[in-house]
């Protein structure tokens, strides 16, 4: 019979097979955002033909990859969404790079999915719409394209059941991208870098529905990483739970090493990255009844994914209906998705029509209880908040910043 020093020996030479020679097995694990997945492949300049062959020519490109999430949002990791028929790859990931940065795909050749969800500006947009070719605007504000990983339906109004349907969209409206794609598909297919690539990952020629798979592959990518707020919020569990042992430091080190060292390692890390007493006391209001913010924007991503009516935009003569356009149900009038509050300080003008320009006008809206009107969410309700409260709750929000994957924006097949 093997002892036990044997078989974990063993379990650690299996492990550097997998490391090393992942081809041998179906899936690999990454954590999503530590991994390099989304910074290109190695080199300057347009990736040439031959670049991209030597690229695809590496098996470890094309194993199954499983996801983990960084510390914060890998709460909420029950809420994955990577469909059965688009598996993660690295080199599916690297051809929905390209697509996304590729202004090729645009009608007049200016503007790509970066255009309104750009990693300069949060992948949102600092604009109140989004801007499209020929400097043609939209009306409504550009939602953020990171974390989707989190998400099914995609855009406000939740019209797109997944972002394989999302990423297509853009590219065939008018005002977006303002292309068909019947000419994204053609372009693609003439491009040998893109065909040979599309013809490596899915045994096919390119296709606009395999071009949206691609997209959505890379967008899945690209989540937040742990934030002040995620950093401190274990050291407060701590705080909370062993009051009087912590209060002295020294004593505890003698008396409980093991709970000295676990406070003390989760503060120093805390500590690089700290959250601001205003913060640390708007993080007990929004989580309050008193502010209710917590109603909507729940769990690891800080949103519930359903829609609601704020009274935003529904003093208008002929409001935006959001959410009824798709469903035609009453309750659904004027209801738009929650947004994320993921590095939402990242990604002013807010609300689905961008008209709120800071996070101080976003706090004063929900406080007065919103715009009154027949379909105005039961969780809107006025809140009885001081000046300081309101300052605390938007130091909190700022407090939920946390790093982006490194990013290649600019190699694109010649």
């Amino acid at each position: 019979m093997l002892s036990k020093k044997v078989i974990f020996a063993a379990s650690l030479a299996l492990g550097l097979v997998a490391n090393f020679c992942p081809s041998v097995y179906s899936v690999e694990t990454v954590e999503l955002g530590k991994t390099r997945l989304t910074s290109g492949i190695s080199g300057k300049g347009a990736l040439s033909v031959a670049e991209i062959k030597k690229f695809l020519a590496d098996p470890r490109n094309h194993v199954e990859l499983a996801v983990t999430l960084p510390e914060g949002l890998a709460a909420g990791a029950s809420a994955i969404y990577i469909p059965e028929d688009n598996p993660l790859t690295r080199a599916k990931i690297e051809l929905g790079r390209q697509l996304y940065f590729d202004k090729r795909l645009s009608g007049d050749g200016t503007v790509s999915c970066a255009n309104c969800h750009s990693p300069s500006t949060g992948y949102g947009a600092n604009t109140q719409f989004g801007v499209g070719v020929k400097g043609q605007t939209g009306n409504r504000n550009s939602p953020v394209s990171f974390n989707r990983i989190l998400s099914k339906a995609q855009f406000w109004d939740g019209r797109a059941d997944s972002l394989e349907a999302q990423a297509i969209g853009p590219m065939a409206n008018p005002i977006e991208m303002g292309n068909t794609h019947e000419a994204v598909v053609k372009l693609i297919g003439s491009n040998e870098g893109y065909r040979i690539q599309f013809e490596k990952i899915f045994g096919k020629k390119p296709d606009i529905t395999l071009a949206g798979k691609a997209i959505a592959a890379f967008e899945r990518t690209i989540v937040t990483g742990p934030s002040p707020y995620d950093l401190y919020e274990p050291v407060r569990r701590l705080l909370e739970s062993f009051p009087e042992e912590l209060a002295d430091l020294d004593e505890l080190k003698t008396e409980d090493p093991d709970l000295y060292k676990q406070f003390t390692e989760l503060k120093t890390v805390s500590d690089r990255y700290p959250m601001s007493e205003e913060a640390k006391r708007g993080r007990d209001l929004f989580f309050s009844q008193k502010s209710n913010c917590s109603a909507c924007h729940v769990g690891a991503n800080f949103a519930d994914e359903l829609y609601h009516n704020l009274g935003v935009g529904m003093e208008a003569a002929n409001p935006d209906l959001g959410r009824y356009s798709e469903t035609k149900q009453e309750k659904d009038k004027g209801a738009f998705k929650t947004p994320t509050l993921r590095n939402i300080a990242q990604t002013a003008p807010y609300m689905h029509d961008g008209s709120q320009a800071t996070l101080e006008e976003v706090v004063e809206w929900y406080a007065k209880g919103g715009h009154p009107n027949p379909n105005l969410s039961d969780k809107i309700k006025k809140l009885d908040l001081t000046a300081q409260d309101k300052k605390d709750l938007v130091e909190f929000m700022k407090a939920l910043t946390g790093p982006l994957p490194e990013m290649e924006t600019a190699r694109l097949p010649q």
